[in-house]
Formats: structure tokens, C-alpha cells, sequence
């Protein structure tokens, strides 16, 4: 979700990820988790299928909401309180559309 100033955009050289990625080997950082900060279970499945995701990033607290299902709520890290949104992808075939970034 977030990089900082320097980051070249690379998915470990960015802070926090909210996840779609129903074949993780440890699915309790999978789809609708922010990996290494807030686990998922059970972990719901997105494959295949256009998925909604509201996410909600002020300051250090996250809110994640996926197709509907509130998957993470208030999870903290500091570690990138502000900085650069990023859209990213680690493979296969991933679209985006109607992407709205709203201040809070």
C-alpha cells in the first residue's frame, strides 16, 4: 500500500501489502491479510473473479475490506505511517479498475 520516497516499487522495498493471493504458501498472510502485520482466518478466496477492496490507511492504522467482509480491523504499523501509494502485482494476471484514492 505504502513506499517510501526512495523505494524503486518493489514489493519488499515497500511497507505494508494488503493481499490477493489465494495460493500463498502461508495462507494466514493470504488474500484480505496485510502481510507481516495483520493475518486472515480463514482466508477467503478471490481468484478468478473481480473483487472490491476498501482499504482504509490513516496514519499507522489499517482497515481492510474485502468484497464486503471486513478482513482487517485496526491493525497498526508504524513502519510507513505516510508515504506513496503503489499498486503491484507478484504475477499472473491482475487488472485494475475504478481505483479512487479519497483523503480522510
Amino acid at each position: 500500500m505504502r513506499c517510501s520516497r526512495t523505494a524503486r516499487y518493489r514489493f519488499w522495498s515497500c511497507g505494508d501489502v494488503a493481499n490477493i493471493f489465494d495460493s500463498r504458501p502461508d495462507p494466514s498472510y493470504g488474500t484480505g491479510a496485510i502481510v507481516n502485520v495483520a493475518k486472515v482466518s480463514p482466508m477467503p478466496r478471490a481468484a478468478n473473479q473481480w473483487n472490491t477492496y476498501d482499504i482504509t490507511a490513516k496514519g499507522s492504522e489499517f482497515t481492510v475490506i474485502l468484497n464486503g467482509i471486513k478482513t482487517v480491523d485496526g491493525a497498526k504499523d508504524s513502519k510507513l505511517a505516510k508515504g506513496r501509494i503503489a499498486l503491484q502485482y507478484g504475477g499472473g494476471i491482475v487488472r485494475f479498475r475504478m481505483v479512487e484514492i479519497r483523503p480522510l
